[in-house]
């Protein structure tokens, strides 16, 4: 079938967007324009604001303090962790700034230059606070308590199997592998900052803005705002970028809305990379001590992992979730391992908040493992694709019980490692190093098995289709394209379903008027219950079809490739004269609820090599491949532009990113001129891309998953890497030049001693 399920079709959307026809949210139209106000400080009490010269800035119309919103309640954290101490966090601050960045006032202008202007006039009186600009800091016997209603800055402790079996285990073990390891905080710099636009009419409120997902976030507005969801429409257009730092609410999303009704104009506020890069959520920010105990014969014993997990000012609304349900519970990978324990204490700091960012505790989960699993390879004598073959699970043992709250169900993992090391040439690695090494360079290879869980916590997903009279099917989606190609993928499996060119199906999305129904995107969940409720919609619409067909032609009727059929005869009718002959009647919503839900496991095996230049610590990524287990591919050409961009992430973490704060709190990276990203002369001249993919049995396409899996396999293959050039040596991300470059001085004298 032309276009179909595993063919490589180029994304239709890529020609609207490339030509400037994208409608991102800056590009909706509004009458006034707002800025928030942010304190500059890490930690302060506000004893007064004066808004009053800000009022009388010509084009100001309006400034709103905590007093003028405080009805409004707060951004609610969704998965409390912390029992009965709440860190809420208000549209606007009134009484104490907890982190650079926290809004104190929101200024509404006829112009943007004005609302900036306006925020300039503001005249806050703070009283600075101690504050606590990192995890030693907020753990520190003497340490400001950046909640009072808390004991300390800790705020709960959060357990996964059994800590007495796992002590058992490394106890008797024949030899343990300790690790104390730091993930650096990041940014996630999306292309598109933050915007939104809000908008009263009516009685109905309209917010326009870039997220992940319109559903939950209606009835959340709604909620906040004291009305019925149906009271509340909420539009995405185009989304440049989410990472998951989109999925969730932020006060301006309120404000705009609140000063829209207000002023009876439509509000638009469109963050800054200044705003970005203070009040987006972050990402990662943990540190760990771990230890792997092995027998004699290399067979892992048991794991222990204790982690303190930065939290940042206030417990975003998945934040109290990533290190704990979503990361936790898959500490150790796909590794047989008798006993494990993992213990996660969540720590505030007068930080930017932390929540989802692209893995979403998968990627550290699995930084920490194969940190640990390669450094036991050094430690034992072992190669590091031989203690991974002596551990990994077989296909005859799964289903495999972790014993932390996960199942793996289907794979070959063993297969996968081995079709890795084909693809990135294995035994050539000795030749290439010793080329290396007479350009006067350190050569490394790093290697990492990943494993994570993708749609997991999912429970129904809907597709909602409807037909025109041209025969066109159009398919509103309840997830939300942040770039992965949704448009394209979607309309592939709808494509095979109906027999029909992808060019006759529309897919929508992001509008709670045509669509109020689905959970977004965000876990790579989007094909596997997005794309499983297309195809249902399609053979609903199909059997709607049927009926409507046999009792228009007086038989029974068949359908194929847009056509029904009355059997015996030549008499036929299309989608579009059907649709027609019966305005609405093909027209339905049908949802994907599996029997029984369950996450799905996409796993795989990424090699890096690296050189590093002594002289002055330069890194280069010389050859990356991989080999994946995503199941079934509906794009093999979108799945591969995944991994490509998890990959640039993954490596700007190891090499690049680092948001620094001071011991003030001070944010000290709030621009690109301090926080460096990736670029693509940082990344490999070529990625060696396969698969050997296991359908996986949660969802009738047999996906997996693929939009996080580049970066969780990046991040330890590549350090892994460094650390192998670098003789063995321990460092932490940032592997910067000026680090690099002080371990390979360290070194030479070290060797010129000896």
């Amino acid at each position: 079938m032309k276009f179909g399920v595993g063919q490589s079709v180029k994304r239709v959307e890529d020609h609207r967007l490339l030509t400037g026809g994208g409608r991102f949210t800056d590009d909706t139209a509004a009458t006034l324009y707002a800025t928030t106000l942010r304190s500059p400080y890490g930690h302060a009490r506000i004893v007064s604001i004066d808004t009053a010269a800000a009022k009388a800035v010509p084009g100001v119309v309006a400034v709103y303090t905590h007093a003028d919103v405080a009805h409004l309640g707060v951004v609610p954290c969704l998965v409390p962790l912390s029992g009965p101490v709440t860190t809420p966090r208000y549209m606007l601050t009134g009484d104490v700034a907890r982190f650079v960045g926290d809004g104190i006032a929101f200024v509404v202008a006829e112009t943007r230059e004005a609302a900036r202007l306006g925020a300039e006039a503001i005249e806050v009186d703070y009283a600075e606070l101690p504050a606590v600009g990192s995890i030693e800091a907020a753990l520190a016997h003497d340490a400001p308590k950046i909640w009072e209603a808390a004991a300390s800055n800790s705020l709960f402790e959060w357990n996964a199997g059994n800590a007495d079996t796992a002590k058992a285990g490394i106890d008797a073990a024949a030899h343990v592998t300790r690790l104390r390891i730091v993930q650096n905080r990041v940014a996630p710099t999306s292309m598109e900052v933050r915007a939104a636009v809000g908008s009263f009419d009516d009685g109905k409120y309209t917010l326009v803005f870039g997220g992940q997902g319109v559903a939950s976030a209606q009835q959340q507005v709604a909620k906040i705002m004291g009305v019925e969801p149906e009271q509340m429409r909420i539009v995405q257009g185009d989304v440049g970028g989410g990472f998951g730092m989109k999925a969730f609410l932020y006060p301006e999303y309120i404000l705009v809305l609140h000063a829209a009704k207000d002023l009876g104009r439509p509000v638009k506020w469109t963050g800054d990379r200044g705003d970005a890069f203070q009040s987006d959520t972050h990402g990662r920010a943990m540190v760990s001590d771990a230890a792997l105990g092995f027998d004699a014969d290399g067979k892992i014993t048991a794991l222990q992992v204790e982690t303190w997990s930065d939290l940042g000012a206030y417990q975003a609304q998945f934040g109290p979730a990533i290190q704990t349900f979503a990361g936790g519970r898959i500490m150790g990978g796909v590794y047989r391992i008798p006993a494990i324990h993992n213990r996660v204490h969540g720590v505030v700091t007068n930080c930017t908040p932390v929540d989802a960012y692209r893995g979403a505790g998968r990627p550290e989960s699995a930084y920490v493992m194969e940190r640990l699993i390669e450094a036991a390879a050094r430690e034992l004598g072992l190669g590091v694709d031989e203690i991974r073959r002596r551990n990994l699970l077989t296909p005859e043992e799964l289903p495999h019980d972790n014993g932390i709250g996960l199942t793996f169900d289907i794979g070959n993992f063993p297969a996968v490692l081995a079709k890795a090391q084909v693809q990135a040439d294995w035994d050539g690695f000795a030749a290439r190093k010793d080329a290396a090494a007479r350009k006067g360079l350190r050569y490394g290879r790093g290697m990492a098995y990943y494993v994570e869980i993708a749609g997991g916590g999912s429970t129904e997903e809907w597709a909602d289709v409807r037909v025109a009279s041209d025969g066109i099917v159009e398919v509103a989606v309840g997830t939300q394209s942040n770039g992965q190609g949704h448009e394209t993928a979607y309309a592939q499996v709808v494509s095979e379903r109906l027999g029909i060119d992808a060019d006759q199906i529309r897919i929508v999305q992001g509008d709670t008027d045509r669509l109020n129904q689905g959970n977004g995107t965000g876990g790579s969940r989007s094909m596997a219950w997005g794309g499983a409720a297309c195809q249902v919609a399609a053979d609903d619409m199909v059997e709607r079809g049927r009926a409507l067909a046999a009792a228009d032609l007086g038989a029974e009727v068949d359908y194929s490739e847009g056509v029904f059929s009355a059997r015996g005869t030549n008499r036929t009718l299309s989608l579009g004269e059907l649709a027609t002959a019966h305005p609405g009647g093909l027209d339905g919503r049908s949802s994907f609820k599996p029997a029984k839900p369950a996450p799905a496991f996409p796993n795989g095996c990424h090699i890096a090599e690296v050189e590093v230049d002594p002289a002055t610590g330069k890194i280069n990524v010389a050859r990356y491949s991989l080999v994946d287990d995503f199941g079934t591919l509906v794009n093999p050409m979108l799945v591969e532009g995944q991994i490509h961009g998890g990959i640039a992430q993954g490596l700007g973490q190891v090499v690049l990113e680092n948001v620094a704060y001071d011991d003030d709190a001070q944010l000290l990276t709030g621009s690109f001129m301090d926080y460096g990203i990736p670029r693509a002369d940082d990344m490999p001249d070529a990625i060696g891309f396969d698969t050997l993919g296991t359908p996986s049995p949660t969802n009738p396409l047999g996906v997996k998953g693929c939009g996080e899996a580049g970066t969780i396999g990046a991040m330890p293959s590549v350090m892994n890497a460094i650390i192998d050039a670098l003789d063995g040596t321990q460092l932490e991300m940032p592997a910067t030049p000026e680090k690099l470059w002080r371990v390979c001085r360290s070194l030479e004298l070290r060797q010129a001693a000896e």
